[in-house]
C-alpha cells in the first residue's frame, strides 16, 4: 500500500513541468557547494556611485539573467500557440534599443542632455518592436510560414536595420539616470533588471490567470481546427502572441541598453534567441505547442544564466562556453521529455511491484 503510495507521489511529481529547471538548479547549487562554497557568498559594497549594493555570484545570476527571464515569457506564449519560435529576438533588440536611444539622443549622437523623457523613448520603443512582432506573427498566422524561416527574414536584417536608425553610430546617454534601469536604482541594494523582470512575470501571471488569454493559447497550439470550431480566431491569437513577444523584447532592449548606455549593433543581445529558446525547453514546455508553465521558463532562463556563469566562474574559455552549455542542457531537455518520464515512472512501478512480491 506504502510503496503504491510512493508510486503514486513519483508519478504527480515526474508530471509537473516545473520539475526539470528546479531538479538542474540543485544540482549546480550542489556543484559549486562541494566545488567552491564562496560561490554563495553575497556582500554589501559601495558601486562605483558611492551607493551600498548588494554583490556575488547569486546575485550576477539573477541581475544577467533578467533580459533573458523577460524573453523566455514572451518566447513561452508564441511556442504554445504557433508550435515555433522566434529566432529573431536579437535582432529585435538591437532594433528597439537603437530607437530608443535615437528618441534620446535626438540628430546629436553625443548629446550632452537626453531629448526626450526616458518614457517617452521607451514607449515608442515599444511600438516599433510590437510592429516588428506583428510582422513576424502575420507572417506565420495568416501566410502559415514556418516560424523560424519567418522569422530569419529579421533575424539577418535586423542588426542591419539598427545600425541604420543611428546612422551607423553609436549613440551615447550621458544622463546618469538612465543606466539606473540596467544596473541599480539609487537607495535599491538589489540590481533593477531582476525587480524589473518580477514585475513583468506578476503582470503576466495576473493576466494570464484573470483572463482566457493562456487557455487560448493553450488551445490553439494543441489543436488549430478544433479551437476554430470552438469559435476561437488561431490566426489572431498567434499574431497576439508575437505582439506580446515584441513587448517583451523592448523592455529587454531598455534593459540591454542602460546597462552602458550605448549599443553595439553586432554584439547586443547576440545568441539570446537560442539561450530564450533551451528555457522553454528546459521549463518542460514542449516545442510544437500546447500546454505551457510560464514560471518553469521563467525558472530556466535563471538556470542558464547559473550555468553561464558556473562556467565562467571556473575559468571556461570563452569559446569553449557554447559546448558546454550545449551538452547539459540537452542532457537535461531529454530528461523532460515525455517518453523518458514515462519510461520513468514506469521502472519506478516495477521496483515498487518487485519490493511488494518479495514482501508477500
Amino acid at each position: 500500500m506504502q510503496n503504491n503510495k510512493m508510486a503514486g507521489i513519483w508519478q504527480q511529481i515526474s508530471r509537473n513541468q516545473i520539475l526539470i529547471p528546479i531538479a538542474a538548479l540543485l544540482l549546480l547549487a550542489l556543484f559549486n557547494l562541494i566545488a567552491d562554497p564562496s560561490f554563495f557568498r553575497i556582500t554589501l559594497k559601495d558601486n562605483a556611485n558611492g551607493d551600498p549594493v548588494l554583490s556575488g555570484q547569486l546575485i550576477s545570476i539573477i541581475d544577467s539573467g533578467s533580459e533573458l527571464a523577460i524573453l523566455a515569457i514572451g518566447m513561452t506564449l508564441v511556442t504554445a500557440a504557433s508550435g515555433g519560435q522566434d529566432i529573431s529576438v536579437g535582432a529585435a533588440i538591437a532594433i528597439s534599443g537603437s530607437v530608443l536611444l535615437r528618441v534620446l539622443c535626438g540628430s546629436d549622437s553625443r548629446s550632452e542632455e537626453m531629448q526626450a523623457p526616458i518614457i517617452v523613448a521607451f514607449v515608442i520603443a515599444c511600438i516599433v518592436s510590437m510592429l516588428f512582432g506583428a510582422f513576424n506573427g502575420a507572417l506565420v498566422a495568416y501566410f502559415k510560414i514556418q516560424p523560424m524561416v519567418a522569422t530569419l527574414i529579421l533575424f539577418t536584417a535586423g542588426r542591419s536595420v539598427a545600425a541604420w536608425i543611428n546612422n551607423n553610430e553609436l549613440p551615447i546617454v550621458k544622463d546618469p539616470s538612465f543606466s539606473y534601469y540596467g544596473n541599480y536604482i539609487p537607495g535599491i541594494p538589489i540590481p533593477a533588471p531582476f525587480l524589473i523582470a518580477i514585475v513583468c512575470f506578476v503582470v503576466t501571471w495576473l493576466v494570464l490567470k484573470f483572463t482566457t488569454l493562456g487557455l487560448y493559447v493553450q488551445s490553439v497550439g494543441i489543436n488549430e481546427k478544433t479551437s476554430r470550431l470552438n469559435g476561437l480566431n488561431p490566426e489572431l491569437i498567434k499574431l497576439l502572441t508575437y505582439v506580446l513577444l515584441g513587448l517583451c523584447v523592448a523592455v529587454a532592449a531598455l534593459i540591454k541598453v542602460s546597462r552602458i548606455s550605448t549599443i553595439n549593433y553586432s554584439v547586443i543581445a547576440k545568441d539570446i534567441e537560442m539561450d530564450a529558446i533551451l528555457a522553454v525547453a528546459l521549463g518542460g514546455n514542449a516545442l510544437s505547442g500546447g500546454k505551457f508553465n510560464m514560471a518553469a521558463s521563467v525558472l530556466g532562463a535563471y538556470v542558464i544564466q547559473f550555468l553561464t556563469t558556473t562556467l565562467y566562474k571556473f575559468e571556461v574559455n570563452a569559446a569553449a562556453l557554447p559546448a558546454y552549455k550545449a551538452v547539459v542542457v540537452i542532457l537535461l531537455v531529454v530528461m523532460s521529455a515525455p517518453t523518458v518520464r514515462e519510461k520513468l515512472s514506469a521502472l519506478v512501478k516495477k521496483i515498487n511491484g518487485g519490493a511488494s512480491a518479495e514482501k508477500t
